[in-house]
């Protein structure tokens, strides 16, 4: 069997399954602020009660903090609920800046824009800035934890060695991670290892493979011609349909259980022991993607099975960007 699933975050219970905004607020796929707020009241309804936003989804005039404090201020109530771990020090196109002059107006400016309405229970810098030492980094954050500006210091798209170097400096809450069936890789480069050894919540984002796994992509033209995806690697003609075999062998599985493709796969990440942030704009979706398949020990033998005869083709995201992951 696999690793149970964390039940609190930064002193927080939190439910099995997150909820992440980056589909709400990027600048590729906008949603209006109501209609947003009604998925996210859903999400909350179903218990995903952690949720993920960034600085850099969206516009400065407009990103998820904005699209927080207006949820918050038209639900107040539900603020104590909410776990919230937010993004920043990251520019979409100047990269990671982890100077402490950046995390801190990072973390000031998210700060200021939810204007009170909700605590920043974990900040974490949205990628790890090779031109400054971790421990640089997690010592400003460590000091935004001791002023009371953030609740705890997260990590995201971290490797092994720097999680302990982070770790040793100040405690870490969580750790964000890219973990699916088509990125089962931090299970094999010791990312996952070392966050189970040192008690670190393993925040999961796009787990169901950003859309290949939802049930919903069977040929490339399924896309249309200006979603973003068509830019990533994985999507390129030369190997779409390779990998749609990896999804083939897993639909196989969700139709014996009489689940949802998307409920397969959020299953397997909930049974590394991460907590998987599937975002939507659809309600129904929404609901579906809260509810993860429970797998026995032969499904989930099955789909490593599958996992081992249909190797994905392409990398993550390509270019700069690929330099940057698993810092």
């Amino acid at each position: 069997m696999g690793k149970p699933a964390p039940t609190t975050l930064a002193g927080k219970p939190i439910g099995p399954v997150g909820y992440g905004m980056m589909g709400l607020t990027i600048p590729w796929a906008p949603v209006d602020y109501p209609v947003a707020a009604k998925l996210m009241k859903t999400a909350l309804e179903q218990g995903a009660n952690m949720w993920n936003g960034g600085i850099h989804y969206g516009t400065p005039e407009k990103n998820s903090l904005h699209l927080l404090k207006y949820y918050f201020e038209k639900y107040p109530e539900d603020a104590d609920k909410v776990v919230l771990s937010i993004k920043g020090a990251y520019g979409m196109k100047t990269g990671p800046d982890g100077s402490p002059e950046a995390i801190r107006a990072s973390v000031g400016e998210a700060y200021k824009v939810l204007g009170g309405v909700k605590t920043i229970d974990v900040f974490e810098c949205a990628r790890v800035d090779p031109n400054h030492s971790i421990e640089s980094q997690v010592q400003t954050l460590a000091g935004l934890v001791k002023e009371g500006k953030i609740g705890g210091v997260g990590l995201s798209e971290a490797g092994a060695n720097t999680i302990r170097k982070a770790h040793a400096i100040h405690p870490i809450a969580a750790v964000e991670i890219e973990l699916s069936l088509f990125t089962p890789d931090p299970l094999q480069n010791g990312t996952v290892d070392a966050c189970h050894e040192l008690g670190i919540v393993i925040v999961a984002y796009s787990p169901v493979g950003r859309g290949f796994l939802s049930g919903e992509l069977k040929k490339l033209d399924d896309l249309a011609e200006n979603d973003f995806r068509r830019m990533l690697p994985r999507f390129k003609p030369e190997v779409f349909d390779q990998n749609i075999k990896l999804v083939e062998g897993v639909e196989q599985i969700a139709k014996r259980k009489g689940v949802a493709t998307a409920q397969v796969a959020i299953g397997w990440v909930c049974n590394q022991g991460a907590i998987p942030i599937p975002g939507s704009k659809n309600e129904e979706r929404v609901i579906l993607n809260s509810k993860p398949a429970s797998l026995t020990d032969g499904e989930l033998a099955d789909i490593q099975m599958i996992l081992d005869t249909f190797p994905v083709g392409g990398e993550r995201y390509g270019g700069a960007h690929e330099k940057l992951l698993n810092g």
